[in-house]
């Protein structure tokens, strides 16, 4: 595969290419400035500029490529001029491989008072200790990309609305085009050489509407393109099968990246509807929540099963939270003693598992296998959904 590498020049595109499929679902790659992004790939999410509990180089030693950084939580107060001071994003975090920034629109339209005009968005968001401390702001099309080109990330995401999967089909078309224009708006503001630009395909539950936002959004011939407002609470059943309907008809020589998905499920699910990149807050909160990953399922560690425990969470897992020998009971008693260790450690192993899942996604695509592999992977990982004690 080393002759397949494609080589990073300074002309607007990612080079993605497919290396392997198995039915809907691809292999790929694709380049930025900061570095090869193998796919299937999963993005752990660093909102404000960093992964919550760990360093850069332990998230990079679990094999992640790209991390997140979110356009409103840096873009408040004075951050956006304390990052480019700093040299921008990939200076200030200390991580040389690639970053994306969200646009902040699912922040913004997750606040409870927000007034939406064709300018933007307008909303208070908290600037001090109190809660009455607010300030006024409005986020746009404009501004959302200026902050992003400021940032520096490699991959910077339009402005769009994400809209709550309860409203009524018409209020979802309205916003469909609202969100069109922004996304031209986007477009027109000119973003560092060594940027992309990927457009969000919205539409909710309505097939026929994300049908009609493909067309929109594809028509601009951008970088890449984002399955947006999936995982808010619909379900798995709806994702799917939203997911299923959107990504055929996604071009075939861009990446396809699903926004905020999500449990490993989710994400198996997602690329074998052919879904490239993804990102989401779950291995980290949960970690830090006292829920970790196996391939047996999901282990609560606040259960007294663990308590006298001297099993790692998982004997056969390499990351340094199992390979260092810290027992699932110690874990229990630094979750229970509020240290921060605790978190450093869980969130450690969660991040494992998920970048081995998507390598072993990655291999049985290149072995033309994923459907098996997906329905093994589904009947042992959600047979009982949460792992009792002992060794497994």
């Amino acid at each position: 595969m080393a002759s397949d590498m494609p080589k990073w020049e300074p002309d607007g595109g990612l080079h993605f290419r497919t290396l392997a499929t198995s039915g809907r679902a691809r292999r790929g790659r694709f380049v930025t400035a900061h570095g090869v992004v193998e796919t299937p790939h999963f993005m752990p999410v660093g909102t404000q500029a960093t992964v919550k509990c760990v360093l850069p180089d332990q998230v990079a030693a679990t094999g992640a490529q790209v991390v997140l950084a979110n356009t409103y939580h840096m873009g408040i107060l004075d951050r956006t001029q304390i990052v480019e001071r700093l040299g921008g994003l990939h200076s200030m975090m200390r991580w040389n491989q690639s970053i994306l920034t969200d646009s902040g629109g699912f922040q913004v339209f997750s606040l409870p008072e927000r007034k939406i005009t064709e300018e933007g968005v307008s909303f208070q968001f908290r600037s001090g200790r109190k809660d009455s401390d607010t300030t006024p702001m409005t986020l746009s099309p404009e501004s959302a990309m200026d902050i992003q080109r400021r940032l520096g990330a490699d991959i910077v995401m339009a402005f769009d609305e994400c809209v709550d999967h309860r409203m009524p089909p018409k209020y979802m078309a309205e916003s469909l085009d609202r969100t069109f224009r922004w996304l031209k708006r986007c477009k027109a503001v000119e973003i560092q050489p060594h940027q992309h630009l990927f457009g969000i395909i919205q539409g909710g539950m309505e097939l026929e509407l994300r049908s009609k936002a493909v067309r929109q959004v594809t028509s601009l011939n951008l970088p890449g393109y984002a399955i947006g407002g999936v995982s808010v609470g619909e379900g798995h059943d709806a994702m799917v099968r939203v997911v299923r309907h959107t990504a055929p008809l996604m071009p075939d020589d861009q990446v396809r990246y699903l926004m905020g998905v999500g449990l490993p499920e989710d994400l198996v699910a997602a690329v074998e509807c052919g879904m490239d990149i993804f990102d989401c807050i779950i291995p980290t909160r949960y970690a830090r929540e006292g829920t970790v990953f196996t391939w047996d399922g999901k282990m609560r560690l606040q259960d007294k099963t663990y308590r006298k425990d001297r099993y790692p969470i998982d004997t056969a897992c390499e990351c340094p939270t199992c390979s260092g020998g810290f027992s699932r009971a110690y874990l229990r008693h630094l979750l229970f003693a509020d240290e921060p260790l605790y978190g450093t450690l869980a969130t450690l192993h969660n991040l494992h598992f998920y970048q081995d899942l998507m390598r072993a996604m990655r291999q049985a695509i290149e072995d033309d296998r994923l459907s098996s592999w997906a329905e093994s992977f589904r009947a042992r990982h959600l047979k009982g959904r949460e792992v009792s004690g002992g060794k497994r």
